[in-house]
Parts: C-alpha cells; sequence; structure tokens
C-alpha cells in the first residue's frame, strides 16, 4: 500500500485488502498505546508469563522491574517479544485487556480488518477470530502514529534511534 500520509488516502495497493497475519508490526500500536497511556518512567514489573516468551526476547526475569521507556526502545528496536508482555500487562493489567485497547484504537483509527490478540505478534486466536491485520490498515495505523497522535513526536524519536542501552 502507498498511502498519502497527510489525506490517508491510499494513492496505490496490490492485495492491499488480503487479510493476513501481523506478525511483529503488530508492536507499531503496543509503542503508541504505551505512549498514549503511561509515562516513560513508570516502573513496570515482569511477570512469569512475561518472562516465558519464546524466540526474540530481552530476556527478562520473573519479578524484574524496568522503566517503560527503556522497554519500549527495546520493543521496538530489537522487536522482543517479552519487553511486549511486560508493557501490556503495566499499561492494562492483562494481555487480554490491552488486547481491547488495540482493537478500540484500531476501530478508531476506522481499521475494518483487523484484529488483536497479542501485544508482541505472536501468533493467537480467540472467539473474534486471529491475529491479523490488512496493508490498509496497518497504514492508517501508522499513519496515526507518525501523523497525528499526540504522541507522534515520542513515537518518532524512539524508532529513529539507532542505538539504545540500558
Amino acid at each position: 500500500v502507498l498511502m498519502d500520509g497527510d489525506s490517508g488516502r491510499i494513492l496505490y495497493e496490490k492485495d492491499g485488502y488480503q487479510i493476513m497475519p501481523m506478525a511483529s508490526t503488530t508492536k507499531i500500536m503496543t509503542c503508541i498505546l504505551a505512549l498514549e497511556n503511561g509515562d516513560m518512567n513508570d516502573m513496570l514489573t515482569v511477570s512469569s508469563y512475561a518472562a516465558s516468551m519464546p524466540k526474540v526476547r530481552l530476556g527478562v526475569q520473573d519479578g524484574e522491574r524496568y522503566r517503560l521507556e527503556d522497554l519500549l526502545y527495546s520493543l521496538m528496536l530489537e522487536s522482543h517479544n517479552d519487553s511486549a508482555v511486560v508493557i501490556a500487562e503495566g499499561i492494562a493489567g492483562s494481555v487480554e485487556a490491552f488486547a481491547d485497547l488495540m482493537n478500540e484504537k484500531a476501530q478508531e483509527l476506522g481499521c475494518k480488518d483487523t484484529h488483536f490478540i497479542t501485544p508482541n505478534g505472536l501468533d493467537g486466536e480467540d472467539a473474534g477470530g486471529f491475529h491479523h491485520t490488512t496493508a490498509a490498515d496497518l497504514a492508517q495505523i501508522m499513519r496515526y502514529c507518525i501523523k497525528t497522535s499526540p504522541k507522534a513526536a515520542e513515537f518518532l524519536e524512539i524508532t529513529r534511534t539507532q542505538q539504545y542501552s540500558f
């Protein structure tokens, strides 16, 4: 999908409305919701569930505490699955409650074929279907993150960073 960022008009698409798993692009929504609903200095506690996340991970341990800001850099620069779960649980109390926030925001943005279940993009399924989106909906989410969100500047600062240590 090629979208005009100012108007939101799709200029070109090829299979732009085909429903597909969204994988780690999910973390775009996780980041913007954390920025809008949290404080960068919030200290979030790691649950055993978050510590159990597979594949690409920061390596957090049950009971550890991290600043939200550090976790957001881990999320967006390294795509850490465990950081996404710590953020979701810290912002909304549970992954399920955070997924509800994600789905509400997607509807608010006009996404028609998006359903969030996980904050990290790992496959999932629930009563609403499987974790999925389309290129058109993903472009709409990204446009919001970089253009119209009240936290667009913070989102861009994180995603433009080349290195970050904590």
